[in-house]
């Protein structure tokens, strides 16, 4: 399993080591999309293919969003855990959760310069000129 994930978000990156740190066994690979040698056009993907979603490849196959999550909680040992994932309500919930979260977190505060895609928090536009 590789995992595709912004190293520029802050809790992005936190997750993220999280899983690195219970992935003893190696199961999964972890593709930092914000480093400035990231390049998607090696996957046949566009960048903002990549930032807008969690994604990860097993096998060839492309899966995004929460499965990604259930993907790699699933490969560090979490499988009771992502059983419950999987019924339907608590399904719904996560992928409602995760939906606002992809689309709140570009502007996180805390996020770093993304390298490879050189995305930022943008601008307030509604300051107020002196």
């Amino acid at each position: 399993m590789e995992v595709f994930y912004d190293g520029a978000c802050p809790l992005c990156l936190r997750e993220i080591k999280m899983i690195m740190k219970w992935d003893n066994e190696g199961k999964i690979t972890f593709t930092d999309i914000a480093d400035h040698t990231f390049d998607a056009s090696t996957y046949g993907k566009t960048m903002n293919w990549f930032e807008v979603s969690m994604r990860s490849q097993i096998d060839g196959k492309w899966i995004s969003g929460v499965e990604s999550f259930r993907q790699m909680y699933h490969r560090v040992g979490f499988k009771k855990t992502v059983a419950l994932s999987r019924l339907p309500v608590i399904s719904q919930l996560l992928d409602i959760g995760y939906w606002v979260f992809a689309k709140i977190r570009p502007h996180l505060p805390g996020r770093k310069e993304c390298q490879q895609c050189q995305l930022s928090m943008p601008e307030n536009t509604d300051k107020k000129s002196s």
